[in-house]
């Protein structure tokens, strides 16, 4: 049975049919279900849809335009939630970033990591990173090539205030999932032959997710299927 042939059931939450898929998609793939952390993309949904998923115990949340996540994070400060910055950042959302995420996805350069070492207040633990990987040298996102990690990997990990994680990627759709896992599988081999040591790969979204995870994935970005379409698409 194809990966993406799951059959949820009706009655449960969508957050709770999400969760029902990794865990499926985990065991299918020989891994334990909390190997694999949902990241709920929150970008353009309100405070209040944020801590309804919450309050089923949603505690990963990932946040594109920094303008709009700083008002809903203080809104919701007293629920201790886990903040992952997971658009393309800009040089002058560095401090924001900095200071307000625990998480970033998407460090394509040295200057950005240096920015972040600097403005990271040092009463909060390290920032957590992962290296943005630009698998099929696509123009329009941003990214690192494969052969430029090795360089970019060394620079991070004597940054102070930050810790480097691992890698996220983002390749382009695909709608057959065995071609879906072809693609993570070879970013996933490619990764590991560069650096073997790095523990978090942040690969797959709402409409690839199982592909993800059974090659190897441990954090998933999933916006549609947590929270139904964006109606809206605010700018940093």
């Amino acid at each position: 049975m194809p990966l993406s042939a799951a059959h949820p059931d009706d009655s449960q939450s969508p957050l709770a049919r999400v969760r029902a898929r990794i865990a499926a998609a985990a065991l299918a793939a020989g891994r334990p279900a909390e190997a694999v952390t949902l990241v709920a993309v929150s970008k353009t949904q309100p405070a209040a849809r944020v801590a309804a998923l919450a309050a089923e115990g949603q505690r990963d949340f990932g946040e594109n335009y920094v303008q709009e996540a700083l008002p809903k994070m203080a809104t919701l400060a007293e629920l201790g939630l886990t903040w992952h910055f997971i658009g393309r950042l800009q040089s002058n959302k560095t401090r924001e970033v900095a200071t307000h995420f625990d998480w970033l996805h998407s460090l394509d350069r040295l200057r950005l990591a240096e920015r972040l070492s600097a403005h990271r207040p040092p009463e909060r633990p390290p920032l957590q990173c992962l290296i943005e990987i630009n698998a099929e040298a696509e123009t329009s996102k941003g990214g690192v090539a494969f052969e430029a990690l090795g360089e970019l990997v060394a620079a991070v990990r004597v940054l102070p205030g930050l810790t480097l994680r691992g890698f996220m990627a983002m390749p382009p759709p695909r709608e057959d999932p065995v071609m879906q896992r072809a693609v993570f599988e070879d970013i996933v081999q490619r990764v590991a032959a560069w650096v073997p040591d790095l523990d978090t790969l942040s690969l797959g979204t709402s409409g690839d997710f199982e592909a993800a995870i059974a090659a190897g994935s441990t954090l998933v970005r999933i916006g549609t299927a947590v929270f139904g379409p964006r109606e809206r698409h605010p700018t940093a």
